[in-house]
């Protein structure tokens, strides 16, 4: 979010509700990716995210931005008071109750994580509170403040924070605000502005309430802060991991032109303020051609009125409502969400809605978050049923160089792909019929495929990687699907840095 969205804020308060499903507009949306808006929740006082605490309760919790969280029980119509913590926060424009994190293992430490702006001085603070040991539907009072951050600006306070895949928290930080970023902190790693952070709350430093992974890049004597995960951004407003991959997926909000989706990763600089998305600002015209910055994967203009992007999830939800393995975001101008997918992007659905989130249910279905006070499930009426258990197996997995056959072990990041190929061993003696025609799938993207046998007989299918597989460190989730639409299980792979 940004100064400039700051009036959209007090109108979407006002906004008028939906009585029913919202239905998209882009007739050359294709039917997989037609989705409907169904109502969750109304009435609510500008809520800004959605969650789940991945304790099997299926419940969900709304933050609303003056500082309330609240509880919806699975089938009721209506939440009621998690925590209340208004006297802390100071709530209005981009400031307030901005971030919920439960800790992984919430079930047994009953520990959750709140990103607020505080009473009187504006300062973002970390703190963490444990639900009460007699009522799982109640928060208790106790404060632990972990981290304060100073705010030069009332905007640009970032505010998302959540735990990852390694268990340590991270959290979105802005760059401090005004606009341009006229302190250069995004870029100044001995400032915490600008950046995503990343520290272990289980593990204190002294009197320091947490540590630092010793493998955040500036950690140690080196220049630079030690909480330091990724630099060079400008308002990380919402990111996400991807449940299958552990990518980190981050949508930062641009400054007058661009509005960028990238994948984090550690140590990376994004480039702001000398780039805005691809564009170089001036700002600091002799850094656009020398600063490495981290291009993103997915930019946008504001033409048509778009103006701030709201980030989404990689959907992994069972419901078939969009594609596996695609990216869903909004632009909160506009109330349009789109759907990034191998790389293209489409218009799913037209709305007059303020999006200021979107979340996850516990089995990976999609909401949407709009700030006038609306909480929607995101549907596809035309769905397939899920697919079946599988019903063949693979043993495992090898990815080698096309070229000479070398296997690649450990498989580290490559910037084309397309000179490698995956070869997934089947269980079987001999090539059966029903594997011809298979495609492997690799993070829910169909390969090029062929079904053959290695030199003792065995069955294997080889596949050629797309490009773009290999350029990022993380998980490559592999499957086959047969023509007849069985499916084998899944096995996973590690891409790591060189």
């Amino acid at each position: 979010m940004k100064t400039s969205t700051l009036a959209f804020f007090l109108v979407a308060i006002l906004a008028s509700l939906y009585p029913a499903p919202l239905r998209a507009i882009a007739q050359d949306t294709p039917a997989a990716t037609r989705i409907e808006l169904q109502p969750v929740l109304s009435g609510l006082s500008s809520p800004v995210y959605i969650t789940n605490a991945h304790d099997g309760s299926n419940r969900l919790f709304i933050v609303e931005q003056p500082g309330r969280i609240k509880v919806l029980q699975p089938g009721d119509a209506s939440p009621t008071l998690f925590l209340d913590i208004t006297s802390k926060v100071l709530s209005g424009g981009e400031r307030g109750l901005l971030g919920l994190a439960f800790h992984p293992q919430f079930p047994t430490n009953r520990r959750f994580f709140v990103d607020y702006t505080r009473q009187p001085d504006g300062a973002t603070v970390i703190a963490e509170y444990r639900v009460s040991e007699f009522d799982s539907n109640i928060a208790g009072t106790a404060e632990k403040v972990l981290l304060v951050i100073p705010q030069p600006f009332a905007n640009h306070n970032g505010g998302m924070i959540e735990f990852g895949p390694d268990g340590f928290l991270y959290i979105a930080m802005g760059d401090g605000g005004s606009a341009n970023d006229p302190g250069n902190r995004a870029q100044n790693t001995s400032e915490l502005l600008g950046k995503i952070l990343r520290i272990d709350v289980d593990n204190a430093n002294g009197s320091q309430p947490y540590s630092s992974p010793a493998d955040n890049p500036f950690f140690g004597p080196d220049v630079g802060r030690d909480e330091i995960y990724a630099y060079g951004l400008r308002n990380p407003w919402r990111f996400s991991f991807d449940r299958a991959t552990g990518q980190l997926y981050a949508a930062d909000v641009g400054q007058g032109q661009r509005e960028e989706i990238d994948i984090i990763t550690r140590g990376g600089n994004y480039g702001w303020r000398v780039f805005e998305g691809t564009r170089c600002t001036n700002l600091n015209p002799s850094l656009c051609s020398s600063l490495r910055a981290i291009a993103p994967i997915a930019e946008y203009d504001h033409a048509n009125g778009r103006c701030s992007i709201t980030g989404g999830y990689v959907y992994r939800g069972t419901k078939s409502s969009l594609p596996l393995g695609s990216y869903i975001y909004a632009d909160f101008c506009t109330g349009e969400i789109f759907l990034l997918n191998d790389g293209a992007t489409s218009l799913l659905l037209d709305t007059n809605l303020n999006i200021s989130s979107f979340g996850e249910d516990e089995g990976g279905e999609i909401y949407v978050v709009g700030l006038g006070g609306t909480v929607h499930r995101v549907i596809n009426p035309e769905a397939q049923p899920p697919a079946p258990a599988p019903s063949f197996a693979i043993t495992s997995v090898i990815v080698r160089r096309r070229s000479s056959g070398e296997q690649l072990d450990p498989i580290t990041v490559k910037n084309n792909a397309k000179k490698y190929e995956v070869v997934v061993f089947e269980q079987a003696s001999a090539p059966v019929q029903a594997s011809i025609n298979a495609k492997v799938l690799v993070n829910g993207t169909e390969l090029t495929t062929d079904y053959t046998t290695t030199d003792s007989g065995a069955p294997i299918f080889v596949a050629r990687l797309n490009k773009k597989m290999l350029r990022h460190p993380g998980a490559l989730v592999i499957e086959v699907l047969r023509a007849d639409g069985s499916r084998s299980n899944q096995l996973t792979l590690q891409v790591v840095e060189e």
